[in-house]
């Protein structure tokens, strides 16, 4: 069992097992002659029960027995009386592995199969189950067959609910039936059960029963848990909602058809270049969904046909559901003005991956104006270094009634219509929380507890706020993952991510607080960037990204001197032509695997973190291997050598940066980055200009 120490076996303990494992081999050299010779004898049958007796996960054996089944029972002297004899015998094989394992995976596997034949009583399986859980109240093999039982004997869920809660009275830390109640309680809501038709009526009632297992013992962390999936279902909707588009509704959008040049008379928030003859339409939802295409969004504009677009996900994975989308639309090569307007969720189509519909159709328009601007060659030039210096950089303007990047900064969220009732009662119930949970902690310094406040004052501020473009408790939140990382080192890496994401959510929560960190580039006649504002969150002390729904209009980024292990979620940031991750704790390519994403991407700074000193990267999950179905799939071995050059010691950077058009790289200060490397870099990359600083041939 779980946190008992090992104890030396005493000399009559091994001879024991010796004998025991003596016996085992016996029974299985010949169980396996029987298997293989296809006897199903009942001597070999019985030998088959002697076998799972002593071994319970004997996988093989219970398939055995399986098989034997099967072969009775297609005999054509077999009759419903022999049948049920058969299966009978099956049940009480499995209950007596499972009285020497009860949490044997196969023998519950084997029971579940039995009673599916439909020829045994299912009235003895309740009583069997509260011995089982009577000797171990949490066994979770247990509950999954009791809802497996249930199921059959069309035991209503509220029977159920009510067993739950009988079983978390005797014994409050009782993970499973915690677990059991949240699994019951979805799918009555889901049902609109009688007495379960909404939330507003059920989840404050479950406060307040899952206050009494939390306030007689606060260290027990089983109620916490069913804390956490309350606060869920209160704070998130079910249906998938639209929470921002780039670009934004409003907006005033300048294309330029060339490099941009001096004395530019647009808006730096709100110009692009595009040297591909189309920008990206981006919609960000609150959660990941499927079915996005020109059927269930419509693009009215002067230069572009809604049945032409192509939607795609932007997930790392190949998987057709994502929480971003993004299609491109081409716009003319001439001087154009026009309006477009995009409609999503007007037709049925989009739907979460919880199988919930899109329901809150939003719609969302801008003006686009086309300006073909020509190269200033006397000002630019195509190799030019982009530096990331701080003197590079100077404060922008904070007086400017110049708006980032729209006409009003709230408009960087979509307004979805939602009835006001529906908000007002979540944000009652997290007040009430709230105030319990400070009463909790007036009285005692507990973790989770302190954890479980800074959550709901952040929930609180989203469902109270929404409009407000303030977080009125971050600071405070704030100030609880600090006190966290000290009181509770062992999770010191969760709380500083937690840290990190409620501080973007701070920096890009007002127009005001976004533009302490809004600042100009030095050189806005560079034939690298068109936008010379970068937005710098460097030196953060940021482990975590997060915010990205603020962020889509970046198209300069400053991450340098931060503690970044990961940048998943950057993939959203589709105007993204300018990146500095210098001097973070990135540990390998595969961390950078959204930047694959990023076809605008041409100035990447990852220089001083730690690529190429850990042999795997352990801190993420690792990008798809040459063998897998994702990336990997698009695996080519002439691809892998290049004038002789093999990549395959470096097919994670090779495939991360096949996909992009870089002209500036800077990689120096990782253990990778030996003259080996650097010399496949320039073959990967042939539109490379800039390596580590120095121009190429």
């Amino acid at each position: 069992m779980h946190g008992r120490p090992r104890k030396a076996p005493k000399p009559e303990d091994e001879a024991a097992s010796a004998a025991k494992a003596a016996k085992l081999r016996s029974l299985q050299s010949q169980f396996f002659s029987f298997h293989h010779s296809k006897i199903y004898t009942k001597e070999a049958v019985e030998l088959s029960a002697k076998l799972l007796e002593i071994n319970p996960e004997s996988y093989t054996a219970w398939n055995y027995r399986k098989l034997a089944v099967e072969h009775h029972l297609s005999q054509p002297e077999s009759n419903p009386d022999s049948v049920k004899s058969i299966l009978d015998d099956e049940l009480r094989v499995v209950e007596s592995a499972l009285r020497q394992n009860f949490k044997s995976y196969g023998a519950w596997h084997h029971r579940k199969w039995i009673l599916s034949k439909g020829h045994s009583s299912i009235d003895h399986e309740l009583r069997l189950l509260d011995k089982f859980q009577k000797a171990d109240s949490r066994n979770f093999h247990a509950w999954n067959y009791r809802r497996f039982v249930a199921e059959l004997m069309n035991r209503s869920e509220q029977d159920e609910l009510k067993y739950t809660e009988d079983m978390i009275y005797r014994n409050f830390s009782n993970y499973s039936a915690w677990h059991n109640r949240s699994v019951l309680l979805s799918n009555l809501l889901e049902k609109n059960a009688e007495g379960f038709l909404s939330k507003e009526k059920v989840l404050p009632e479950e406060y307040e029963f899952i206050h009494q297992a939390i306030f007689t013992d606060p260290d027990d962390q089983s109620g916490w848990f069913y804390h956490l999936w309350l606060l869920d279902q209160t704070v998130k909707d079910d249906s998938p909602l639209l929470v921002s588009s780039w670009p934004a509704h409003g907006s005033d959008l300048f294309l330029l058809g060339d490099r941009c040049h001096n004395g530019s008379a647009f808006s730096p928030f709100t110009t692009l270049h595009s040297d591909s003859g189309s920008f990206p339409v981006v919609l960000y939802f609150n959660q990941s969904v499927e079915g996005v295409s020109s059927s269930t969004v419509t693009v009215e504009s002067g230069f572009n046909k809604n049945e032409d677009l192509v939607w795609k996900p932007l997930s790392a994975s190949n998987s057709q559901t994502a929480q971003v989308w993004v299609a491109h639309l081409k716009f003319p090569t001439s001087e154009f003005h026009s309006s477009v307007e995009v409609s999503v969720g007007h037709s049925k189509g989009i739907i979460s991956s919880k199988g919930f519909q899109y329901s809150y159709p939003s719609t969302f328009s801008f003006k686009v104006c086309v300006q073909p601007v020509n190269r200033d060659s006397s000002q630019a030039s195509a190799a030019e270094n982009i530096s990331w210096r701080q003197e590079d950089f100077k404060v922008h303007g904070r007086q400017s009634q110049e708006s980032i990047p729209i006409v009003s900064f709230d408009q960087l969220s979509i307004k979805n219509d939602h009835e006001p009732t529906a908000s007002s009662w979540r944000a009652e119930a997290i007040a009430k929380e709230i105030e319990c949970f400070r009463e909790l902690l007036s009285l005692m310094d507990c973790k989770i507890g302190k954890l479980t406040l800074a959550r709901l004052l952040m929930a609180y501020d989203v469902m109270a706020l929404p409009c407000a473009n303030k977080l009125v408790h971050s600071e405070e939140v704030l100030e609880l993952y600090n006190d966290l990382m000290k009181l509770d080192p062992s999770h010191y890496q969760y709380y500083k991510d937690e840290h990190s994401v409620v501080l973007l959510q701070q920096v890009t929560s007002s127009r005001e607080s976004l533009l302490k960190h809004c600042f100009q580039y030095k050189d806005s006649v560079s034939s690298s960037i068109c936008n010379p504002i970068c937005l710098r969150l460097n030196n953060l002390s940021l482990s975590q990204m997060g915010a990205f729904e603020k962020l889509l209009w970046v198209q300069m980024l400053d991450l340098s001197q931060n503690e970044l292990q990961s940048i998943e979620g950057l993939e959203a940031m589709q105007l993204l032509s300018c990146l500095s991750l210098r001097n973070n704790k990135l540990r390998s390519f595969t961390a950078l695997e959204p930047l694959r994403k990023l076809k605008s991407l041409r100035v990447l700074d990852i220089s001083y973190n730690e690529i190429g000193e850990h042999s795997i990267d352990t801190t993420r999950y690792l990008c798809s291997s040459p063998l897998s179905h994702s990336v990997g799939s698009e695996w080519n071995k002439d691809e892998t050598v290049i004038s002789d050059v093999a990549l395959i010691n470096y097919w994670e950077a090779f495939f991360i940066f096949k996909e992009l058009s870089l002209k500036q790289l800077d990689i120096v200060g990782n253990a990778i980055a030996d003259e080996k490397f650097k010399s496949i870099l320039v073959k990967v990359l042939p539109t490379l200009k800039r390596l580590d600083g120095e121009l190429l041939d």
